[in-house]
């Protein structure tokens, strides 16, 4: 694994902290307009206001309130290095209560060439800049990247677990559902302990994608304007989420996808096309989908919501027999590689850079949404995927590719206002 590293957290003061509940907020890139003004109005500290302020210059707001907020003591610095445990618990779409463990602690920044860092999703430009021009003016990580790591011992979690329940959390609150707990680890042989198991594993990025690659940019930005520059800076580590991908909490959904805007679109050609590559069942509605997508064994298998008729598909031949060009093999067996490829590019004629553009594809996470979009005209149809494995993501991560966009969705997100991280103070 890459170089992992306790840190001086910057946390709620024990005058706010009880109050955890209306403190914290998703990462920025998960912050509906919506929810985004509910989060305002639930308190005048609550993380958004830094990490998606209102204003109309929004660096230089969250700037100038995590200094004002360190001046009064809302926000504090911790005096001893530590790493942060931190679980989610929350309850599935079938009803089951899960919790997702893992810890926060400062993972040394890595080009992804030195293969020690690994992606598995592309990034686009816009994010990047935005996210590089909060840490040019913050000076601090507001909230984490999500990395996996695979550690089939779970000698670590075991660790952290053990600690965590013997110990009170510093920080405890639930939102939207989830209940998020905090930790503080010290002990200096308990972190070498969890170093020491961790060690030469990769760490393989399930969210943050474009807030690693801003790390990154702004390590080579500080670096060259520094003539004393050794390696050690806060600013060549980024704050991490880490957790073992044999965690029993890691949940992943998947990403659903509309269409529309295709000018002409006759839904019976749609489905005859579909018919030359696919087995088509109609099916009675919403829940015989899910039962279908649920039981089948093909991972190259949808659900398509048309206006009036619901279907299952699963593809005839070999993956790789209805690309239309080669993939890599790690590749070939995700069903939204095939999607995008043969459904939305060879049937309907979708571009590539019409997709990036999100010209004619939208994305939802909640399959009834996609349900009601179809049938209030929103939409020409929709498609319902079935969930992307862990061991794909690792898989397409090691080999050195990517997947397209909206590929995964790591449930829950990891909460902005657990734990903050500076770039100016220790490491």
């Amino acid at each position: 694994m890459p170089e992992i590293v306790p840190f001086k957290g910057i946390v709620y003061g024990p005058g706010v902290v009880g109050d955890a509940d209306r403190l914290i907020c998703p990462p920025y890139d998960a912050i509906p307009p919506l929810v985004q003004r509910g989060l305002y109005e639930a308190s005048p500290y609550n993380a958004v206001r830094m990490e998606l302020p209102m204003e109309d210059d929004p660096y230089a707001a969250a700037a100038q309130r995590l200094r004002e907020w360190l001046a009064s003591g809302v926000l504090q610095q911790d005096g001893e290095p530590a790493i942060y445990p931190c679980t989610q618990t929350f309850v599935d779409e079938k009803g089951h209560e899960l919790t997702r463990s893992g810890f926060f602690a400062a993972l040394r920044l890595y080009d992804f060439d030195e293969q020690q860092v690994l992606p598995h999703e592309k990034t686009l430009s816009g994010p990047k800049a935005d996210r590089l021009s909060m840490f040019r003016k913050t000076g601090a990580n507001l909230s984490s990247i999500f990395g996996l790591y695979a550690d089939a011992s779970r000698s670590a979690d075991t660790a952290v677990r053990e600690f965590c329940e013997a110990n009170e959390p510093v920080v405890d609150a639930v939102f939207q559902g989830v209940r998020n707990r905090l930790w503080r680890i010290t002990d200096s042989a308990l972190v070498g302990k969890i170093q020491a198991v961790l060690a030469g594993q990769n760490v393989y990025i399930a969210d943050g994608h474009h807030r690693y690659e801003t790390g990154v940019a702004y390590r080579n930005e500080r670096a060259a304007a520094n003539p004393g520059h050794t390696g050690t800076e806060p600013y060549n580590y980024i704050l991490a989420y880490l957790s073992n991908i044999h965690d029993e909490g890691l949940l992943i959904l998947p990403i659903h996808r509309l269409v529309r805007g295709l000018g002409s679109f006759d839904p019976e050609a749609f489905v005859a096309k579909l018919d030359r590559h696919f087995t088509v069942w109609e099916l009675p509605g919403h829940k015989a989908m899910d039962d279908f997508l649920g039981s089948c064994p093909s991972s190259v298998a949808y659900g398509i919501v048309l206006p009036g008729i619901t279907l299952g598909i699963t593809l005839d031949c070999k993956p790789e027999e209805a690309l239309s060009t080669p993939v890599p093999e790690a590749l070939r067996t995700l069903s939204v590689v095939l999607l995008h490829d043969l459904v939305f590019g060879q049937i309907l004629g979708i571009t590539a850079e019409a997709t990036a553009k999100e010209s004619n594809i939208t994305y939802l996470k909640n399959s009834q949404e996609v349900f009601d979009a179809v049938a209030s005209g929103e939409a020409h149809f929709g498609v319902v995927l079935k969930p992307t494995r862990v061991e794909q993501v690792v898989s397409v991560a090691g080999s050195g590719e990517v997947m397209p966009q909206k590929s995964t969705w790591f449930y829950p997100k990891i909460m902005t206002g657990m734990v903050f991280r500076s770039l100016e103070g220790d490491a």
